[in-house]
């Protein structure tokens, strides 16, 4: 933009410069009368002249100035397109370098596999006599060759180990002496014994060596000695020969118990109470129901009679709550009823305590024993945490024991809260059936007192 107006200013001054010679020229030579209207018009004529030929330098260098701008704008968008271009490629190239990258990184992990399984094949072969690594053609041979090789030897081991083999050998029986005998190997998965003092299928004892099985299995191994068929295959099936199988645990009740530890005697202990405190409820509650009938028969014709005291002696030979409360509604027979009927509600709140012997103690270990079973089963929680904590999570016996602590705790306090909350509010309702027909039995003797003189009237 500057360079244009001075470009413009140059062309100006070019063109002002002969009337500035003319001006100068005129001023020195004499002065000539010149009417002010012919300068005028020679002026307006000149500078008519002036500003169309300054009209046309300035549309011509418009026109030069816009053919550059659509020169530099046409570099522009050809530059432009070449970044677009060198972009787009540069892109494209770092996407095939990543592909490269990937393709190469999986080659990495495909040849690092390969080689971690051709050393697992090379270790599972040794383990059955099979050894690559004196095979020179296998040692200097590629992926394709080793993997040929090792896929031959697997399954001529297959092959081999498919078949039922026999080999003399020893193994245990059951009271732990060792014998001498015969073994016949059902592939690698199941071995059977035969001796003189006991046959049957094995089981792994560790080391290679093999223990009888508990289960009776000796017309199997026999059947399978002299090659006849049998209906039913009795047959322990083991992973690996070198791991020893342990007896399967039998469960009894003190051993899960033992489980829980500490806590789960004390369960255990309060279950035992509570059962305890049912019985002897159940038994007097039992007792104090059985009287009332019995009682009731024994004194309704005597007080027919209106034998008062006879009537309370007949009571006395009975012993509980429901005897006591009418001994003092026959005590006070001579009373008006409504004092009769304080009486015998007094009495009955007296009997109260009696009636609810044990019931508070029978409800409150319902109540304790899951609280035990919970604290049991945060002490185990916390226990196998203990055990993580040091030893790790890579042998699961270690976190059984604190495992089994934290069921059998919950469990225990379970079995104790149920049956004891479900008897605790049975027997509760049977003593306020109890105490309902104690008075019940109570005012029948009273309306039986108080209504006989009326009867005797009306006869």
């Amino acid at each position: 933009m500057i360079g244009r107006t001075i470009l413009a200013l140059s062309l100006a001054l070019s063109a002002f410069s002969p009337i500035l010679a003319a001006q100068e020229s005129a001023a020195a030579a004499p002065v000539k009368s010149v009417s002010v209207e012919e300068a005028y018009q020679k002026e307006f004529a000149f500078l008519t002249a002036q500003k169309r030929e300054l009209s046309e330098q300035l549309k011509a260098l418009k026109a030069q100035s816009e053919r550059e701008q659509n020169r530099l704008a046409n570099e522009v968008a050809t530059l432009q397109a070449r970044v677009i271009a060198a972009e787009n490629s540069t892109e494209r190239l770092g996407d095939e370098l990543n592909v490269a990258d990937q393709a190469a990184l999986s080659n990495q992990e495909n040849s690092d596999l390969l080689q971690a399984t051709f050393s697992q094949a090379q270790i599972t072969l040794e383990g059955y006599g099979v050894d690559l690594g004196k095979d020179a053609a296998f040692a200097e041979g590629d992926d394709s060759i080793k993997l040929e090789r090792l896929l031959r030897a697997g399954e001529q081991r297959l092959a081999q180990s498919a078949a039922v083999r026999k080999a003399p050998g020893k193994f245990y029986l059951n009271n732990g002496s060792e014998v001498e005998g015969e073994l016949i190997q059902v592939g690698n998965i199941a071995t059977f014994g035969i001796s003189a003092q006991g046959s049957g299928a094995l089981a792994p004892a560790g080391g290679g060596s093999f223990k009888l099985w508990r289960d009776e299995s000796t017309q199997t191994a026999e059947a399978l000695a002299n090659g006849t068929p049998v209906d039913t295959l009795r047959i322990f099936l083991y992973e690996n020969a070198n791991t020893a199988v342990s007896e399967p645990e039998v469960k009894t009740a003190a051993g899960e118990v033992a489980k829980g530890g500490l806590i789960g005697y004390v369960i255990v202990s309060l279950g035992l109470f509570a059962l305890v405190l049912i019985i002897m409820r159940a038994i007097f509650l039992s007792g104090a129901g059985s009287s009332i009938g019995k009682i009731t028969e024994a004194v309704e014709p005597l007080l027919r009679q209106r034998r008062v005291d006879d009537a309370i002696a007949a009571t006395k030979r009975f012993k509980g709550s429901a005897a006591r409360v009418v001994t003092s509604a026959l005590r006070n027979l001579d009373r008006d009823r409504d004092h009769l009927e304080d009486i015998v509600s007094e009495s009955i709140l007296h009997e109260n305590t009696r009636l609810n012997r044990f019931g508070a103690m029978i409800l409150m270990i319902a109540g304790v024993a899951p609280l035990l079973g919970l604290l049991g089963t945060v002490t185990g929680m916390i226990q196998t945490f203990d055990v993580i904590t040091e030893f790790g999570t890579s042998d699961p016996k270690l976190l059984a024991g604190g495992i089994a602590t934290a069921l059998v705790t919950t469990e225990l306090g379970l079995i104790v809260a149920i049956p004891s909350l479900l008897f605790g509010n049975l027997l509760g309702g049977w003593a306020e059936r109890l105490k309902d027909d104690m008075e019940k039995a109570a005012l029948g003797v009273i309306n039986m007192y108080k209504d006989q003189p009326k009867l005797a009237r009306a006869a």
